[in-house]
């Protein structure tokens, strides 16, 4: 049997982008269902996702059952929660069969010792993020969320969404953020000689930097401009970026 690579892909921000980009998406599902080792996703799959206990947001039902379908096909799927969804629970886990892991994470990936974080507050950017996204991960706060109405909590986050905005299209914000997720990653693959690959996203800029030979920095872009993704062979060798048809 031929050894299968590794998939990585992040900020989908599905609820946010056309239905044909949720299409393209579900194809890379059943693509990574029959040709990936595993797949890991890197936040920001949803333009938001919170979990209430008995409710499950309609829209996204086709692609919460074609993730499933992945898992039942045998390949493990890992999901790192973003800045727009890392309000995942017991459905993502148990009903899913999604691995819930909370960045900046160490793992292996393809057979790598990786570090992993969707990339959000990190570096010496998103200094007023940082302070929000302890607000607003705070068991209090979601406890509170978690008393509106579900569509009125979903209604008041999807007009909060600032996707376009995040997607770097040429601001200097994003510009910004690219830079500052960069340097942390580098930062980190200096300090930890045995660190091999350093996994971002969050910028919705593509980026593979080998700061050394078999050492790298990886940013898959998103789906939103870039339709990207990253392959790890299964030899070892150096991480690909590769590019979904927007179509497809």
């Amino acid at each position: 049997m031929t050894e299968r690579a590794y998939y990585i892909v992040s900020d989908i921000h599905l609820g946010a982008v056309p239905a044909a980009t949720e299409r393209a998406f579900r194809g890379f599902l059943c693509h990574a269902a029959s040709h990936a080792s595993g797949l890991l996703i890197n936040g920001d799959l949803f333009d938001f996702w919170f979990e209430y206990r008995t409710v499950v947001p309609a829209r996204y039902y086709r692609v919460l059952a074609a993730l499933a379908e992945v898992v039942e096909a045998g390949v493990p799927v890992a999901f790192v929660g973003g800045n727009h969804d890392a309000w995942g629970g017991r459905f993502l886990r148990d009903e899913v069969g999604l691995t819930l892991l909370d960045g900046p994470v160490e793992m292996r990936l393809g057979g790598r010792r990786a570090l992993v974080a969707h990339g959000d507050g990190l570096g010496k950017g998103d200094l007023r993020y940082r302070a929000l996204r302890r607000f607003i991960r705070h068991r209090w706060t979601v406890a509170a969320f978690r008393a509106l109405h579900p569509d009125l909590g979903s209604r008041i986050a999807l007009r909060a969404s600032t996707t376009e905005e995040k997607a770097g299209n040429g601001h200097g914000e994003g510009r910004g953020r690219e830079r500052f997720i960069e340097a942390w990653a580098v930062e980190r693959l200096r300090a930890d000689p045995a660190l091999q690959l350093v996994v971002a996203g969050h910028s919705h800029r593509p980026a593979l930097v080998e700061l050394e030979p078999g050492r790298f920095y990886l940013n898959t872009g998103d789906w939103i401009h870039h339709f990207s993704y990253a392959v790890l062979p299964p030899d070892g060798s150096a991480p690909q970026l590769r590019t979904w048809p927007a179509g497809g």
